[in-house]
């Protein structure tokens, strides 16, 4: 493995956090971050509790997210922490093994540093669409929403012995968080996060707030909240990202070794599970038939699928639903890849390439609304 030498500067913060005597148990007012929220997701959680964080997340207009972070603090439904800190977090959610998984790390801030600088590596190509759309956001709400996911070469987290002081649930992920105080305190915790940190979830939100910086210039706007994550955590686990397609279907051509399948999504998972990793592949599934195309080179699935004209793209990490999708006719095909490892993406961060957007899905994704951080510190 390479040593990462560069260590990024990391600092605690004041966190503004919901108060669960004024809005009630946590579990109602947290959300999955903004890339996920569908309008009928957005509807169920705006339902479940007039604070749920994915107004302010998700909101009418930039504006309106403005409005309700004032309107929430001067009702008492936000409150500030009255000293900086930085957070433990501890995640217990279902493997795909069927087992229960825990992921930990540390919630802080994180300078912000442009890639050139190679202390923060990014992964994934983004879309300039989304990165306007948040950086809007920015300028109106002035405070880090949600936290982005990193990951660092340092050891994994360890969890006080003592009960958490956050706790809520969200779509079987239970998220636990345990404040850290005093400055000797603060330094042996942040001390534990090593090397340089590699993006696992958050590039349009990391890209976003650094040109936020850029353009306004202020100190308080030079940090982004982070969760940060060893990259030896045992719950580090990545998903594949699965292509949902409209027609028209491209045909794989001669480039490709063709090998037809059974049309059914257990068959093409073991197909693709059986191929050795030295080599992209990807099975396209339609509604009568299935095929395993292989590529070569040292690429990842989804560069290979990259290559072919797609319409109308969508994603999911289940290949069942993949295969459910096309069945109903909700899709007219489905491209299904394997989960790239964390070998895999350090080396194209180190290398300083790019993958092609969704190429990733650290699974879970981080639960937004447990802290927020306001551009005033």
């Amino acid at each position: 493995m390479v040593t990462w030498r560069v260590m990024p500067h990391l600092k605690p913060f004041r966190a503004l956090r919901y108060d669960p005597g004024t809005v009630g148990p946590l579990d109602a007012v947290v959300s999955p971050p903004h890339d996920v929220i569908t309008p009928d997701r957005r509807e169920a959680l705006v339902t479940a509790s007039p604070y749920n964080a994915v107004r302010l997340l998700s909101p009418e207009s930039p504006a309106e997210s403005a409005r309700l972070l004032r309107a929430w603090k001067e009702e008492g439904a936000l409150v500030r922490e009255a000293e900086p800190a930085v957070w433990v977090l501890e995640e217990t959610f279902p493997g795909v093994d069927g087992g229960t998984r825990t992921r930990r790390g540390l919630v802080a801030r994180v300078e912000l540093t442009p890639y050139a600088a190679g202390e923060v590596l990014p992964h994934e190509r983004t879309f300039k669409r989304q990165k306007d759309a948040r950086l809007e956001l920015l300028r109106a709400a002035r405070a880090k929403l949600s936290p982005i996911f990193l990951v660092h070469e340092g050891p994994s987290t360890v969890v006080p012995a003592h009960e958490p002081d956050l706790e809520a649930t969200l779509d079987g992920v239970t998220s636990r968080l345990w404040r850290i105080t005093g400055a000797d305190a603060i330094a042996e915790a942040l001390g534990q996060v090593q090397g340089r940190l590699l993006i696992a979830d958050g590039h349009h939100r990391y890209e976003t707030a650094l040109a936020f910086h850029e353009e306004d210039g202020s100190d308080e706007t030079a940090y982004v909240l982070a969760a940060l994550v060893s990259r030896d955590d045992p719950g580090l686990e990545i998903l594949p990202t699965h292509r949902l397609v409209s027609e028209p279907v491209p045909e794989p051509d001669g480039s490709f070794r063709l090998t037809e399948l059974d049309p059914s999504g257990e068959a093409a998972a073991a197909a693709l599970a059986g191929l050795p990793r030295d080599h992209p592949a990807f099975v396209l599934l339609q509604r009568d038939s299935a095929v395993l195309a292989e590529g070569e080179g040292d690429v990842f699935d989804t560069a290979l699928i990259d290559r072919l004209p797609l319409a109308e793209v969508r994603y999911t990490p289940s290949a069942v639903a993949a295969e459910e999708a096309v069945r109903s006719g909700r899709a007219d095909a489905a491209f299904l890849v394997r989960a790239p490892t964390m070998e895999q993406v350090e080396e194209v961060a180190l290398a300083g390439e790019r993958l092609p957007e969704k190429t990733t899905y650290f699974f879970p994704k981080l639960t937004s609304g447990l802290v927020f951080s306001p551009f005033d510190e």
